[in-house]
């Protein structure tokens, strides 16, 4: 699957000048091969909601939402809360965008940033339970891409973390086997801080963080998430094209090293 979906070919001279560049260790846009766009994190932007963020990566913009609701848990897990992600490519930002149900690449965003938030174990979900096999808090995180120009998955992996760190919920007891609300708030219990970073291949250079442009040229990409003792919790590979040993070796070693330096600047902007 690919998030970069049904996007016209790019022309053949801008082709040949990204990957020329590339190849000299440059980019269209001036960045290093492995240098992020500009990063703009707002959080707190949408009233209503119990967290949110907006986040601006170059011109991709991507907003999210978090709703804490009460409902039933899994069977098989009756002692943990749920956490739902969703992702919505509104046509707005793209032309190749078409309006109706989820397809595969709003699935495999959605399944990407889920991925990297429950592996991580970011939120501790059995302090969501509330009646065991019966009351849960349920967290919807709930992903709208605004303008696409590259790298969704990144955008949306960091909205997501500001938002559900931005997010409260109302404290409660238990009484008689209802919930009863305090006038209170408190955060979500947060326990770890994942981040994913994106490399692209364009001939046999990898490049952090591409552009749309540079995704129309890219032959595959792979987003690692990297939990925060540097661990990783979540792969993903897209693209028809191969990676051999050495670029996941490469693409590894660039998430550990950027991973940090971006969750610094989300837990900055939550402060």
């Amino acid at each position: 699957m690919s998030s970069t979906p049904h996007l016209s070919p790019i022309a053949k001279m801008k082709e040949k000048t990204i990957v020329d560049l590339v190849g000299k260790g440059k980019r269209v846009d001036g960045r290093e091969l492995n240098s992020h766009r500009d990063l703009k994190i707002d959080v707190g932007i949408i009233e209503k909601a119990n967290g949110s963020a907006q986040v601006r990566l170059g011109k991709t913009k991507v907003l999210v939402g978090v709703k804490v609701e009460i409902g039933e848990p899994f069977p098989d897990v009756p002692d943990e809360g749920v956490l739902t992600v969703n992702a919505e490519l509104v046509p707005l930002a793209s032309p190749s965008f078409e309006p109706g149900p989820p397809d595969e690449n709003s699935i495999e965003l959605a399944r990407v940033v889920d991925r990297g938030i429950r592996e991580s174990k970011a939120l501790d979900l059995k302090k969501l339970c509330i009646q065991a096999g019966k009351k849960v808090f349920i967290v919807f995180v709930d992903i709208y891409i605004l303008d696409h120009d590259g790298n969704l998955i990144d955008a949306s992996s960091m909205a997501s973390l500001a938002a559900v760190l931005n997010a409260k919920m109302n404290d409660y007891e238990v009484k008689n086997g209802e919930v009863v609300y305090k006038p209170d708030y408190v955060p979500l219990p947060i326990q770890n801080y994942p981040v994913s970073v994106t490399t692209a291949k364009i001939n046999n250079t990898l490049i952090v963080d591409p552009s749309l442009e540079e995704e129309q040229v890219m032959s595959a990409r792979l987003t690692v998430t990297v939990e925060k003792e540097g661990r990783i919790c979540a792969m993903q590979k897209g693209g028809l094209g191969e990676l051999r040993l050495e670029d996941v070796r490469e693409a590894v070693a660039l998430a550990g090293k950027k991973a940090g330096e971006i969750r610094n600047k989300i837990l900055e902007a939550v402060k």
